[in-house]
């Protein structure tokens, strides 16, 4: 192998560990928060019938997450559901909002 190919080797295997932990860095500090996002704009794993970010089909869907500030979860302002009860984040899947 030669010498070039050998740095550029190196130099891709740095770049790749700096990516890896800038993204474990930038979620240092937050927390899932269930409940909270707009339909389609969850971070990953809405529930049953979808696969990763921005499949949740409803907004504040009940088993969809967002990746928001730790301590902020539960505190977040989001419109009274249609009975008039206050929605809240979780940080535990909620049963409400689901999809039909």
């Amino acid at each position: 192998m030669s010498k070039t190919i050998k740095t550029l080797a190196v130099a891709g295997a740095v770049a790749a560990a700096v990516s890896a932990h800038a993204t474990t860095a930038s979620a240092a500090g937050q927390e899932k928060c269930y409940g909270v996002s707009m339909a389609g704009q969850n971070d990953c794993a809405a529930g049953p019938g979808t696969t990763c970010a921005g499949t949740s089909t409803v907004d504040y869907q009940g088993n969809a997450w967002k990746l928001v500030d730790a301590g902020t979860c539960a505190d977040m302002e989001l419109p009274a559901m249609a009975d008039g009860s206050m929605r809240k984040g979780s940080l535990e899947p909620l049963q409400r909002d689901l999809p039909s």
